[in-house]
């Protein structure tokens, strides 16, 4: 790993965002569009560029458990003890506090909430940020989703207001998180396995 690259990559990555920008960068799944979770204008303008239904909402990256609870309404009791025994990344969707975008939230009120622990970039971008990263696959609405950087479309390319250039070579195609509801018991239900 080239250190300066991957640090002026984060750093570039997270400027952008501060500026209420839109990226497109490696997530811990696939290649994705990302924005400050906490700026509706952002999330909207990443909304138009995916013509992503409003009503689809979008997932949001988190550093820690302390973020997580940051942004969940509701923390799963078991939290620590759900994501050591995750196989692989995971979304946990819960009732979203009031500190996300209002435009995040699915009409039901809930928001999917990841904890990145598996992907250094995305990890270190969250962090600097300090908040919430949307997290949302880099395609046009209905499109398959580009699991490495040559799959993702021209077009958003050219709408993201920043490229992330780190991981664009890398050719081992990646899946999708798990989706999970945490029911009020605090058990799980599959969404997407």
């Amino acid at each position: 790993m080239n250190s300066n690259f991957f640090r002026q990559e984060v750093d570039a990555a997270v400027d952008a965002l501060l500026l209420q920008q839109v990226i497109l960068y490696p997530t811990d799944t696939v290649w994705g569009l990302g924005c400050d979770a906490e700026v509706p204008p952002a999330v909207e303008r990443l909304y138009k560029l995916k013509n992503r239904p409003a009503d689809k909402t979008c997932i949001v990256l988190v550093a820690d458990e302390v973020m997580f609870a940051k942004y969940a309404a509701v923390v799963p009791p078991n939290l620590a003890e759900l994501m050591a025994g995750q196989a692989r990344p995971t979304t946990y969707i819960v009732p979203g506090s009031r500190h996300l975008a209002a435009n995040l939230l699915a009409p039901d009120g809930t928001i999917g909430l990841r904890v990145v622990s598996t992907d250094d970039f995305c990890h270190k971008v969250v962090r600097r940020l300090g908040h919430g990263l949307v997290s949302t696959s880099a395609n046009i609405s209905g499109e398959p989703t580009p699991a490495i950087y040559t799959e993702v479309s021209p077009a958003i390319v050219r709408g993201a207001d920043y490229v992330v250039s780190w991981r664009q070579d890398d050719t081992n195609a990646a899946t999708p998180s798990r989706v999970v509801r945490v029911l009020p018991n605090g058990e799980l239900e599959v969404v997407r396995e």
